[in-house]
């Protein structure tokens, strides 16, 4: 708990201080993406960081994510895996779990926007609506079975170079976990250069989720690189591209990789959507 106080403190300070930052909505603006998220693999990160190999397994997401803004400072943000399912390859029989999968809410604060820059805090609840420890070994879920609630503050930069705009980003926060999960501490930047005439932006992402191993209760060497488990920590990279097919209207696609990793699949993920913006 002593560690976890007073990386709760640093993150306050610096969420006043230097911190990261993304751009609010402003009043009544809003952002809007449907998206379909995958992962296949047959290895996993094992508790000490070795790559073993496992049954062929599957996850499978449709999710609406969306931006709202309430006020010229303030957000709401909801993301909800509508359909999630899990699927693992065996010799002798298939087995497939559907459901929905965990849902976040959440609200950003503008702290402060200034020439290029901007500065915000986020605080978002992961809800347990999904499903865990289903199937003939336990290790089928959609969801974590807890409640957490993620703070973090966020740092960003926008300007041109050559009549080419881009931006970047930080942030920094930490997640606490109930029912007997470690909570973790997570960072990341974000870069983005807009291209082909304003209408493709290009991203690059940089992610890490380093668990704190205050609730080792869970035992990770069975869950064979199953996401939804506990003290899971990695460093993933991953690019993204979105194309603006109208000037509300666009589509994505990106793909992320986990490296440094511990108790996750080691395999990379694909996600693909199609988003709207509302002004």
């Amino acid at each position: 708990m002593k560690i976890k106080s007073i990386l709760i403190a640093i993150l306050l300070l610096f969420s006043y201080q230097i911190s990261v930052a993304q751009w609010t909505k402003g009043k009544n603006n809003a952002f809007l993406k449907v998206a379909a998220w995958n992962l296949n693999y047959d290895q996993h990160y094992t508790n000490s960081g070795d790559i073993k190999d496992n049954s062929e397994k599957s996850y499978f997401n449709l999710s609406i994510y969306g931006e709202y803004g309430i006020t010229k400072k303030i957000d709401a943000l909801t993301y909800i895996p509508f359909f999630a399912s899990n699927k693992q390859i065996k010799l002798n029989n298939n087995e497939t779990l559907n459901s929905i999968g965990d849902i976040d809410i959440g609200f950003r604060y503008g702290i402060l926007k200034k020439d290029n820059w901007a500065l915000s805090t986020t605080l978002k609840f992961g809800l347990p609506t999904g499903v865990n420890n289903a199937g003939s070994d336990s290790s089928f879920n959609t969801g974590d079975g807890e409640f957490n609630q993620l703070l973090t503050t966020e740092l960003g930069y926008s300007s041109s170079f050559n009549n080419t705009p881009y931006y970047s980003k930080a942030y920094i926060g930490i997640n606490n976990r109930t029912n007997n999960f470690s909570d973790e501490f997570r960072t990341g930047l974000e870069f983005g250069v807009l291209l082909f005439n304003s209408k493709f932006w290009g991203i690059a992402k940089l992610n890490n989720v380093t668990s704190l191993n205050n609730n080792p209760i869970a035992n990770n060497t069975t869950n064979q690189g199953n996401i939804f488990g506990n003290n899971v920590q990695y460093t993933s990279f991953g690019f993204e591209g979105a194309y603006k097919v109208t000037n509300k209207i666009g589509i994505s696609l990106g793909v992320d990789s986990a490296f440094n990793a511990k108790n996750i699949a080691a395999a990379p993920s694909i996600n693909s959507g199609v988003f709207f913006e509302l002004k």
